[in-house]
């Protein structure tokens, strides 16, 4: 193991310049073995699988967003020394991947079928090992810390034994079949497609009113395209549809039983335009009364409601479509026609025949083939399924049980719903890339099905089943597919069940749902504790990413241009679980300004370092000003936020205090106290110790979230100051722990005032455009706070621009100062005589602007206070807080309204 980075600049660069750091240290931390979890400890495992993105790949903010998250997770869990182990890889992503090599194929003017299968296989596996590791190279760049060591990939031997594993145990369980049901079929890929593979669009189609004649003792229709059809027929029911084409697969039609228009019908028969078919006319409630004539035709072969509607019926299903949504010769005079051209060619015949009412413009959401690009045709197809329900009812109790948390909460609702009403779920798809189906058939149809170690089948006549498995199929194995389920590993014992599946809540059902089926079932454990789903990434203004809105945010572009850890820190802070993000660029830009700010605050304490003496006050590091205890308390203060914080899994608000605390605790204050206290030779040693001490733990705070960045500072700033127990690397040193007995109350309360007064002075100076340059006198009334202010008077005077000689501090004075402009906090006051420069008509209106919002805050207060049951109920904290501040606020009344009673007004 490498202990150091030989290549890391001996000094500090001016400026923090990502593009010369991050690909050294990633490199340096893979080499080094620090993203392997060590052989052996007693503390129980951190595990996450990464979802695996597809081999065919590339970085999107999707992936972006992920890796941040987990990334977050993992490097907090190993620095709270828990053996962690994130397991990476990829998945074959059989639809895209096969895609490509059919492109490739065509680019020389053949097909797969052309080459056959077993070419076809080669290549593809040649153009996978050629640009298959693209996608691992991109999410490095993203400085993702997982055990590449362990990089799994779907079609691995080991993976595709536990698919076949898996296949074996659920087909003699009886819990996978082949049959007939709706499938989501793309006609340009010709396979059969998961939900997830279509995306849905509103569009502008239409609804086409279809009169259907019923048959009475006589009537019967005549020939189609006569124009003479439906003559003599003297009854006729009215449909609604948005796909005409598909009339010539309807088994009936369907009304609602409380609908008085048709009830009289129910029972008859309608004939089917263009076939002549008998169908019944049937009550079910499914048919709306509201939506169009309120009477729909049924179709159970290409539509999933119409489906239902048949199974519940016992309607005959007729599918009408080839697999190339060709109509097939149930379709009558319409057979061979592309689905499109069919509907063009029926409505002008159903115009001639009377039997079009009338066609009204309808906007519906249309399924799109995710990789065909086509319309999705809902088809009846002879699959492999996979029997649902009993797999469901085991996630269900894992959830239910609280064996498995979903992070946030209200998604529970969502999970609970869909796994109460799951279909079965079709596990084939016409492809040659992939888990072919473990399936072999006998010439007399008999099935063979053999176990993971069995060896193929053979014999005269036997075939194997042409499709392969659902690409969703071997990811639902994922999180112990890759531990070396079914058999008894190492690795199995000791990570598995995993500790956290984290991905987006749009595959709450395609992915996250089938993983506790399949763990529950084959394992007989919850495959992870908690699941926490993170919202999508959005461009500035709420849209959703897209190619046709040219709004897609390239994560690579973004690291070239502002580093890693910008990203990373926007992705972390900008949204909270379960919630989207809108990605605007101005965030991305202030996260790189804060490691800029970052790195210059470790610049300014290196150069404030004595490494002899800082050593000789370490052993002593007891505080020594107001100021050391107040950022020591602060310091611990966040460590107990960010500890609660991050296990709640809040991690964009943890990482926002930890931001708030460097550059507006840290930076903004603490730093510049300790310019004036370096002043004094005596303070100089606990100085250096508070400001190392303090800087170099909020670094390793912030590791998880900023880890370049952290690690290059981190290595400077210990660099020959290391104590005997300090790691090669900040991502493997402790995880700051809080000492709450260094939160001190009092010392926070005194700092504020402190704080507020120089705060106060600062923001009259600028109020009244005093020039920064120029020193001012000031006199400060304090009370019993007199004490206090004096012992920080150079302080004040440095940081609010205050003459030394000019700034006088009392507990009383005589006579306030006239022609000055008046700071009140609490129950001090500060004058500021700034005679010549003061508009005292601004100086009344500053009052009474103040004076209103103190009036305000009051009411607010005083509300609160009198709500029914805050008082009883609301713990006794919160509410003595309430009342100090209600007190506090009534004095800034008393005495503005005493200040501007000086100046002749009685508000």
């Amino acid at each position: 193991m490498s202990t150091s980075d030989s290549q890391r600049p001996a000094e500090m660069a001016k400026a923090y310049e990502s593009q010369r750091v991050e690909q050294r240290l990633y490199e340096w931390w893979e080499r080094s073995g620090f993203f392997t979890p060590p052989e052996t400890s007693d503390r129980p495992p951190f595990v996450v699988s990464m979802p695996p993105p597809n081999v065919t790949g590339e970085l999107h903010m999707g992936h972006a967003m992920f890796v941040t998250i987990e990334d977050v997770m993992v490097r907090w869990h190993r620095m709270l020394g828990e053996p962690t182990l994130w397991l990476p890889g990829t998945d074959h992503a059989g639809i895209a991947t096969q895609l490509q090599v059919e492109r490739l194929l065509q680019s020389e003017g053949l097909s797969r079928q052309q080459v056959g299968r077993e070419e076809f296989l080669r290549r593809t596996w040649e153009w996978k090992e050629k640009y298959g590791g693209e996608i691992t190279r991109q999410l490095r760049r993203l400085g993702a810390s997982c055990d590449w060591t362990r990089e799994r990939f779907t079609l691995d031997p080991m993976l595709s034994r536990a698919v076949r594993a898996a296949f074996k145990r659920l087909y003699d369980d009886g819990l996978i079949y082949r049959g007939y049901r709706l499938v989501n079929w793309s006609p340009n890929l010709q396979t059969a497609v998961s939900d997830l593979e279509v995306e849905y669009e509103e569009r502008d189609m239409h609804l086409y009113h279809v009169r259907y004649p019923i048959v009475g003792d006589s009537w019967r229709p005549g020939v189609w395209g006569s124009g003479r059809w439906a003559a003599g027929a003297t009854e006729f029911i009215t449909v609604a549809t948005t796909r005409p084409e598909t009339i010539m697969g309807d088994t009936a039609v369907a009304v609602n039983p409380n609908d008085p228009r048709y009830r009289h019908m129910i029972g008859q028969m309608v004939a089917l335009p263009a076939i002549g078919r008998l169908i019944p006319i049937i009550a079910d409630d499914y048919a709306d009364p509201e939506f169009g004539t309120g009477a729909v035709k049924i179709t159970p072969a290409h539509d999933p409601n119409d489906y239902l509607v048949g199974l519940r019926h016992h309607l005959p299903m007729i599918n009408i479509m080839n697999a190339d949504a060709t109509l097939n010769a149930e379709a009558g005079p319409y057979a061979g026609l592309d689905r499109f051209e069919a509907r063009r060619r029926l409505i002008d015949d159903l115009e001639r025949e009377g039997l079009l009412v009338e066609v009204r413009p309808h906007r519906m959401s249309v399924g799109i083939s995710q990789r065909g690009g086509e319309i999705v045709e809902p088809l009846l197809s002879e699959q492999w399924f996979v029997r649902a329900g009993p797999l469901a009812e085991l996630a269900l109790a894992a959830v239910r049980e609280g064996r498995t948390r979903i992070v946030p909460e209200r998604f529970e609702k969502v999970f609970f719903h869909w796994l109460e009403n799951i279909q079965d779920w079709c596990i084939s798809r016409q492809l040659w890339w992939g888990h072919r189906i473990p399936v072999w058939y006998t010439p007399d149809g008999q099935m063979i099905v053999p176990g993971p170690d069995d060896p193929d089948p053979q014999g005269q006549g036997l075939v194997q089943d042409p499709d392969v498995l659902d690409t969703w199929f071997s990811s639902a194995l994922w999180p112990f597919s890759t531990l070396g389920w079914p058999d008894d590993t190492p690795d199995m014992r000791r990570f598995y069940p995993t500790s956290v599946m984290e991905t987006g809540y749009d595959i709450l059902f395609f992915w996250v749902a089938r993983m506790m089926m399949m763990g529950c079932y084959l394992t007989g454990e919850p495959p992870f504790h908690t699941v926490y789903l993170h919202g999508l990434v959005r461009d500035k203004d709420g849209r959703k990413m897209s190619k046709t809105y040219g709004n897609v945010v390239n994560p690579l572009d973004v690291i070239d241009q502002y580093g890693a850890d910008a990203l990373r820190f926007t992705l972390a802070t900008s949204s909270s679980p379960g919630q989207d993000l809108n990605l605007n660029p101005e965030r991305i830009e202030s996260a790189r300004n804060f490691a800029n700010k970052l790195w210059n605050m470790t610049r300014f304490v290196l150069s404030k370092l004595d490494d002899d003496s800082l050593r000789e006050a370490r052993r002593d590091s007891q505080p020594a000003t107001l100021a050391d205890r107040w950022i020591l308390s602060r310091y611990h203060r966040l460590a107990v936020d960010v500890d609660r914080l991050m296990r709640a899994y809040n991690f964009g608000e943890a990482g926002r205090s930890i931001q708030e605390f460097l550059w507006s605790e840290f930076a903004d204050w603490y730093v510049e106290v300790a310019k004036v206290q370096f002043e004094q030779e005596s303070l100089r040693p606990s100085t250096r110790v508070m400001l190392f001490t303090v800087l170099e733990g909020a670094l390793r705070m912030l590791h998880p979230f900023m880890p370049f960045v952290t690690e290059e500072a981190w290595q400077y700033l210990v660099h020959d100051r290391r104590s005997d127990d300090m790691p090669a690397s900040i991502m493997i040193a402790a995880y700051p722990q809080p000492d709450t007995n260094r939160i001190d109350e009092s010392v926070e309360r005194d700092w504020a005032l402190v704080q507020a007064l120089i705060t106060g002075i600062r923001n009259i100076r600028t109020e009244y455009k005093v020039e920064p340059a120029r020193l001012i006198a000031a006199t400060v009334v304090a009370g019993t706070q007199a004490a206090l202010i004096e012992s920080q008077r150079a302080i004040i005077a440095r940081l609010a621009r205050v003459e030394a000689d000019r700034l006088m501090i009392a507990p009383t004075i005589d006579q306030r100062p006239a022609n000055a402009a008046t700071l009140v906090i609490g129950s001090v006051e500060a004058y500021l005589p700034l005679a010549g420069m003061i508009d005292l008509e601004a100086e009344r209106a500053r009052l009474l602007k103040e004076l209103e919002s103190a009036l305000a805050e009051a009411a607010r207060r005083e509300a609160r206070l009198a709500t029914p049951g805050f008082v009883d109920k609301a713990p006794a904290a919160v509410v003595q807080r309430e009342r100090d501040g209600l007190a506090a606020v009534r004095e800034t009344i008393a005495r503005l309204q005493d200040r501007l009673a000086q100046q002749g007004l009685h508000p």
